[in-house]
């Protein structure tokens, strides 16, 4: 997982400090006194990239309620295009609600391996989360947050071949969970930012194949790890309904 890990930071990483480089190169140029006067903006969007890293331990696999030795399974790291909306109650204090649709998979371990990938389910797994935004350095506002995250897995499919075919049907059970969550935005003027993020949840769920009249069951600790590179945009609302007010600076 580790490996995985610094891989993909290191590739966020330099995409952010390539889009930086990129923007501040093609666009407008902002000098350093302009970050202290942008006006206070109580909007943020954000599009982004996100690789999930399940941090994940199973339980061992039942069938009617008797554990069966040696069979296992685990759920397969994901990349996914991801949104943020973000509210500003003031210049230190937002809320950001993060969200994408997923399609986990999961893979049969150990005596199950041979039958490969045995599950699969889409997933809309939305994150609220408080944020608290530290004052800038330079062009870079970091920050940290704490909330919490719903899984609603639907369209389940069970893919059980072989002696385990009669098994055709499979449920995921819903989830919540807290999350933690750091990061930062680069500004580079004119309300729009890159940025980095990481958020850790700590998640379950419990699959239950049928078929038969018989029953195999497996929970999963999933603990996933989100680490997103972004784009954002700051406006205010007021700005979008013809409706501009002024706002105290940014500190």
């Amino acid at each position: 997982m580790f490996a995985r890990l610094k891989m993909m930071a290191a590739a966020a990483i330099a995409l952010t400090l390539s889009a930086s480089a990129g923007a501040l190169a093609d666009g407008p140029a902002y000098s350093r006194s302009a970050y202290q006067s942008d006006p206070f903006t109580n909007f943020q969007v954000k599009v982004g990239l996100t690789g999930i890293l399940w941090n994940d331990h199973n339980h061992g696999v039942f069938l009617n309620g008797a554990q069966q030795a040696g069979m296992s399974a685990s759920v397969q790291d994901m990349l996914l295009p991801t949104a943020t909306l973000t509210y500003f109650f003031s210049p230190k204090l937002s809320a950001e609600l993060f969200c994408c649709f997923a399609k986990p998979r999961v893979n049969g371990e150990g005596t199950l391996a041979g039958f490969g990938q045995i599950a699969e389910s889409w997933a809309f797994p939305p994150i609220l989360t408080m944020k608290y935004h530290f004052d800038k350095v330079g062009g870079i506002r970091p920050y940290v947050g704490a909330g919490v995250q719903y899984i609603h897995f639907f369209s389940s499919k069970s893919n059980m071949s072989g002696a385990l075919a009669a098994f055709n049907s499979v449920k995921f059970s819903d989830s919540w969970g807290p999350v933690a969550q750091v990061g930062f935005d680069y500004e580079l003027g004119g309300g729009w930012s890159v940025g980095l993020d990481a958020k850790y949840a700590w998640e379950s769920t419990k699959l239950t194949f049928t078929g038969g009249g018989n029953a195999i069951t497996t929970k999963h600790d999933l603990d996933p790890l989100l680490l997103t590179v972004n784009m954002g945009y700051r406006f205010n609302i007021e700005d979008l309904l013809g409706r501009r007010a002024s706002y105290e600076p940014l500190k």
